[in-house]
């Protein structure tokens, strides 16, 4: 099966999840004048969301280079994760199910792609523009964060460590998902998970805005929740990613939401025209 038939099926499941999401979370009252709203907060966040896209454009070519910086200077962590966590993922693969595999499979990955964007789009109709302002620049950290991260240290997977024990159920029970996460992933880019990191980003700041969409803050919080289990169900991350993704997503939002205060509303458009005209140099 071609890259372009498998990113067809996600995206395909990823709209419909959208639509759902609108008309459950959203709702009619909400998405009423909803255009107007989502023009005005587009150009309101406008260099928040220019920033986001410097940095994953600088993530995109470091990361094809990263693993060889990684080699130079880096700290293979690997074996003392190992020798901290023993089992732990194995013991957690032991409650697999065909049922449960193909759960968690689904939610790493249409579940992944729908709990980043959705809550983009429905900020983007809300009143104010603070929430969607706040997410993005938590991305932006947890991108940013992750990358130096993955270049600092050197740790595979359970999967890669102890094939003995911990199987690969993502690619046994869906072997095109390798076409996809071949594209973004390396074998020694597993600390910390940003699939948590991002996950846990989007329902810490569901919790904090949850008056402009009470309904999302618990869907969120489950998807959240579920997809930091099935980075390790799936034998992909360690405990200790999880957890280090966790504790990125509770400095990202931190971030986010002093950015983002009342007080610092020209913080993100200053920064922004820093990074433009360093570029530009």
């Amino acid at each position: 099966m071609a890259l372009a038939t498998v990113l067809a099926q996600v995206a395909a499941g990823v709209v419909a999840l959208h639509l759902f999401g609108l008309a459950a979370v959203v709702g009619r009252d909400g998405l009423a004048g909803a255009t107007e709203r989502v023009r005005s907060n587009l150009r309101a966040v406008a260099p928040t969301l220019g920033l986001l896209v410097v940095v994953l454009a600088v993530n995109g070519v470091v990361r094809d280079v990263g693993v060889e910086i990684s080699w130079l200077i880096g700290v293979n962590i690997t074996g003392a994760i190992h020798a901290l966590e023993r089992g732990f993922v194995a013991w957690v693969q032991s409650f697999a199910a065909p049922p449960l595999t193909t759960y968690f499979s689904a939610v790493y990955v249409f579940g992944y792609a729908f709990l980043l964007t959705f809550p983009v789009v429905a900020y983007l109709a809300c009143r104010s523009d603070r929430p969607v302002r706040t997410l993005l620049v938590a991305y932006a950290v947890n991108y940013a964060l992750g990358l130096v991260c993955y270049v600092l240290f050197i740790s595979y997977g359970p999967r890669n460590v102890t094939p003995e024990a911990v199987d690969s159920l993502l690619y046994a029970h869906w072997p095109q998902a390798q076409l996809l996460t071949g594209r973004v992933n390396r074998n020694t880019n597993v600390f910390p998970s940003l699939h948590t990191s991002l996950s846990v980003t989007v329902a810490l700041v569901a919790y904090r805005y949850r008056e402009v969409y009470p309904r999302w803050y618990p869907v969120a919080a489950a998807l959240a929740a579920s997809i930091a289990v099935s980075t390790m169900y799936l034998g992909i991350h360690w405990a200790t990613d999880v957890v280090a993704g966790a504790a990125l997503a509770a400095v990202a939002v931190a971030v986010g939401l002093r950015v983002t205060a009342d007080s610092q509303e020209g913080t993100v458009a200053r920064l922004t025209d820093r990074i433009t005209a360093w570029i530009r140099e």
